[in-house]
């Protein structure tokens, strides 16, 4: 084992010695920033990305197909650079912390190029610039050196470890934390800042879910970092009901003109709030497709990674394009006394600060002098204060980075305190003087820190904080002009159970585009009484809006289905709401019900009138004739006829429901016994008998009663079992009109009130039958004519009436049943009796008897 590590530095040291080798043919040497120190900290930082940027060498990933707009000079990275001075000049100050021994720095500029990385660290193992591989040429440097700050992405960080891991020497970075930094081949990985992930994503979702935003597109570098957090988010919306509208993966390295505009300009057009997730340098090449291809218009949700405030674009510009966007940065406390050493910070103050010109120059567009630039900068220095420069330039908050790297020098320095505390006492170091410490002993130390190396999230921390705190800014633009993040909200995430969102929405400023707040979605939201209907083939955020089917509502927006309304209630015209059924039965204050009233209470009286008349003249022929008893019968029957039909109105209860069926059946069947009473007796006495005769008198006698109690009997017999099995009583029916709960009776047996209808047609057609056959003898008062015609009349009334009644709901249904009483009764009523009130009224008192009288 241990010779096939060996083996392996050998390949790695000759691999690194022919690039470098050829690097520095290409790439002229970066000089250091170089203050000395009992130790050195090496720093590797980027403060510019230039179109020149994009030659690629011997297999290391510096092809970008970027165009020459794209030149960035992050002037604000510099704040990287003055926190690590910053803090080694606290530290020195302390005579405690190191035991009077001092730290000094070597700091380089690597710009974004991983080549300049890999130089940068091999001259911080050997003092020479360009460096010679495997050779310290410069001791009293590179014996000083114990840990190196870099850099700023993933890619840098791993050059940087390549060549560090080697000699064992400690590296941290702090560029955004990375899974999947640490997993390629090298000895050992960088520490890490480690981020709780999970936060970013819960905090995320709460700000989409707070503004209504479900149509979501995603920007993510085309990288393992990127891959996680594209799987990782999209899982988390979909939970929560968000859609991924699309997912723009931006390659690192990608080749020129392969973008397809058109579906470019397209996903940004239809897609109004975007995430994006990745670094500042990571989507420069996003930015720029942005700046060429997509309209403005969109709000952006970024981590505080990407700076979309440093942008290589003119203020105004960028401001146009990203203005209104919300970050989300990891809340960090600021750091004591910086503001007042930044507003500090002079090239006089700085002489040997070889990267401040280019920083001045850019700041306060002064000349670039390759000579004599001091004393050229002095006509910029009388406004030459970092805090009057605008936010696209320079920010005098506290960057995530700039805090990354002041902590981590701090890390550094008690490392070195707790190995100088176990190595050496503190007399013997200032009778000694110090003593060079191996670097790789600040290992045991640093892992004491919140950093970390494991690839896995939930190792990296091995001093966890219970909660994860993060701020949300908003890029506005303030009344006197000038740019700022403003702090509008917080999240603080414990456990997926414990979060707290809040959020200022009244001070957010949404750019120049939105005047309120945008919506975004991929389809409206379904009004009040829609249902969302799924477009095949599209996400569930995307759906058309059907309107909810009879009897159902939607009483709120995008439900995906409707629900029905309880059976007492019925949906308005809107479908977005339930209301109270009324109860509706047939009663005497409707105009229907009252009208029914008056015409069967008329008829009864007008049978009883006809009555009165009979009884004044029974002893008339016309009276006397075929049978005067039961021509009382039948219209003291037709008069219960009349009457019965006033118990089919009202509200149904139980006795009402009982009586109303029975009755009719039983007084109905009487009349018509007692019409074939009348029939039967016609035949009989013209066919049978002669007149005069003793039979016939017994005759009219047994016959007629024996038909009229036959015929009621059986009708009675009918009615009995009908209610001794299944009788009828009061329903509901919820359904058969629409805003309605009908009061009706429920007949029970249906079969039993068929029964007791055909029962009644039985007899109608038997009673017509006879009359039809009787309808030529002679007789002057012979009533079978009439008869006939009655009987068809009622037949004709009652066969009517079975279909009009089945097809017939409500309270319409009853009033067929009781026009249906009336009209028969009436027509019974106007045949058999009309015409003798007129003989008996105009012809007084009839025509003399001929040849006899039953």
């Amino acid at each position: 084992m241990k010779l096939l590590i060996a083996f392996s530095l050998l390949i790695v040291l000759i691999v690194f010695q022919e690039q470098i080798s050829w690097f520095s043919l290409s790439i002229p040497a970066s000089p250091g920033y170089y203050q000395d120190g009992d130790f050195v900290i090496g720093g590797l930082f980027s403060l510019r990305v230039t179109a020149g940027d994009t030659k690629s060498k011997f297999g290391f990933k510096d092809t970008i197909s970027m165009p020459d707009i794209v030149y960035a000079d992050f002037t604000k990275h510099y704040q990287h650079m003055l926190a690590m001075v910053f803090a080694i000049e606290n530290i020195n100050k302390d005579p405690n912390i190191l035991f009077n021994m001092s730290l000094g720095f070597y700091l380089f500029n690597v710009d974004f190029i991983e080549m300049k990385a890999v130089e940068s660290s091999m001259a911080l193992l050997s003092g020479e610039t360009p460096p010679v591989p495997n050779y310290s040429c410069r001791p009293e440097k590179t014996d000083k050196l114990v840990a190196v700050i870099g850099g700023i992405s993933t890619g840098i960080s791993t050059q940087i470890s390549r060549v560090l891991s080697l000699y064992n020497v400690p590296q941290i970075s702090y560029a955004p934390f990375d899974q999947s930094l640490g997993t390629e081949v090298q000895l050992q990985s960088p520490y890490q800042f480690p981020v709780h992930t999970t936060a970013l994503y819960q905090g995320i979702i709460q700000l989409l879910l707070y503004f209504t935003w479900i149509w979501v597109g995603l920007v993510v570098p085309d990288d393992v970092r990127g891959e996680l957090f594209l799987r990782d988010i999209t899982e988390e919306m979909n939970n929560h009901g968000l859609c991924v509208a699309f997912a723009e993966k931006v390659p690192e390295f990608p080749a020129r003109d392969t973008i397809n505009r058109k579906l470019f300009m397209e996903r940004f057009i239809l897609t109004r709030v975007i995430v994006a997730f990745g670094d500042t340098y990571s989507l420069l090449r996003f930015v720029y497709n942005i700046y060429c291809n997509t309209p403005f218009g969109n709000i952006w949700i970024t981590t505080s990674d990407w700076d979309i405030t440093t942008l290589p674009f003119q203020q105004n510009l960028g401001y146009t394009y990203f203005g209104g966007g919300l970050s989300f940065s990891v809340h960090t406390d600021e750091i004591l006394e910086f503001k007042d050493f930044l507003r500090s910070v002079q090239p006089r103050k700085y002489p040997q600060d070889i990267f401040i010109q280019d920083v001045w120059s850019n700041l306060f567009e002064c000349p670039y002098l390759d000579k004599d630039w001091i004393r050229e900068l002095s006509q910029c220095e009388q406004n030459g204060n970092l805090s009057t420069r605008p936010l696209y330039l320079w920010d005098m908050n506290t960057s995530p980075s700039s805090y990354k790297v002041h902590f981590a020098v701090y890390a550094i320095a008690e490392a070195l305190h707790e190995e100088l505390s176990l190595t050496v006492e503190g007399d013997s170091l200032r009778k000694g003087g110090p003593r060079a410490l191996l670097p790789w002993k600040l290992h045991p130390f640093l892992q004491k820190c919140q950093l970390g190396r494991s690839s896995n999230e939930q190792n990296v921390m091995n001093n966890e904080v219970s909660a994860t705190k993060l701020d949300i800014f908003n890029y506005q633009s303030l009344q006197s002009g000038t740019k700022a993040q403003v702090k509008v909200g917080k999240f603080v995430y414990e456990s997926h159970s414990v979060q707290h969102f809040s959020l200022n929405d009244k001070i957010i400023m949404w750019g120049e585009h939105h005047n309120h707040t945008p919506f975004s979605v991929c389809s409206q939201s379904c009004p009040l009484g829609f249902r969302k209907s799924p477009i095949e083939g599209k996400p569930f955020c995307c759906f058309d809006c059907l309107p909810c089917p009879d009897g159902e509502i939607a009483n709120e927006t995008d439900m995906d289905q409707c629900i029905k309304c309880p059976e007492d209630q019925y949906p308005n015209k809107q479908r977005n709401w339930c209301h109270p059924k009324i109860t509706a039965f047939l009663s005497h204050e409707d105009t229907l019900g009252a009208v029914l009233v008056s015409v069967a209470i008329s008829l009864s009286v007008f049978s009883a009138m006809i009555l009165g008349l009979f009884i004044c003249y029974r002893d008339t022929p016309i009276v006397r004739a075929n049978n005067r008893n039961l021509s009382y019968l039948l219209l003291v029957s037709l008069m219960l006829c009349f009457f019965c039909s006033l118990i089919f109105i009202g509200q149904p209860r139980t006795v009402t429901c009982v009586l109303r069926q029975t009755i009719f059946g039983v007084v109905f069947s009487i009349a018509i016994s007692a019409i074939l009473a009348k029939t039967f007796i016609v035949v009989v006495a013209f066919k049978a008998i002669k007149p005069g005769s003793t039979l016939q008198t017994w005759m009219v006698t047994r016959v007629s009663n024996a038909i009229v109690c036959c015929g009621s009997i059986i009708q009675v017999c009918i009615c009995a079992v009908w209610l001794g099995t299944y009788p009828p009583f009061p329903d509901v029916d919820m359904h058969s009109e629409f805003g309605q709960i009908i009061l009706w009776c429920n007949e029970g047996s249906t079969l039993a009130f068929y029964c007791v209808l055909g029962y009644l047609g039985f007899l109608a057609s038997l009673s017509l039958l006879i009359a039809f056959l009787a309808r030529r003898l002679p007789d002057t008062f012979n009533e079978a004519k009439t008869i006939t015609f009655s009987m068809l009349v009622f037949c004709s009334v009652w066969i009517s009436f079975v279909p009009a009644y089945l097809s017939s709901k409500g309270k319409t249904m009853v009033a067929v049943e009781i026009l249906t009483i009336l009209a028969s009764s009436a027509g019974l009523l106007g045949c058999i009796f009309l015409p003798k009130c007129f003989v008996i009224l105009l012809k007084s008192g009839g025509l003399p008897r001929k040849k006899f009288s039953i």
